[in-house]
């Protein structure tokens, strides 16, 4: 049995903001564009409620930064 290619992903750095992943990420697109498609591929991180420090993009997280592969 053969595993799938696994989707490819950036960690943040510290303070990233949802722009700024895109502007790193994906260069080529237009950055609203680019922050549309990062949010509803990592629907985990973007609907994560905001805690104390207001920043819910943490250096932990795991960021796709493709949609996710077919079956």
């Amino acid at each position: 049995m053969e595993l799938p290619a696994a989707r490819k992903f950036v960690k943040p750095q510290a303070g990233e903001d949802w722009l700024a992943i895109a502007a790193r990420a994906l260069p080529q697109v237009d950055p609203d564009e680019a922050v549309a498609q990062l949010q509803s591929w990592n629907f985990h991180v973007f609907m994560r409620p905001v805690g104390a420090a207001g920043h819910p993009i943490l250096p932990s997280d795991i960021i796709f930064v493709e949609a996710p592969k077919s079956a």
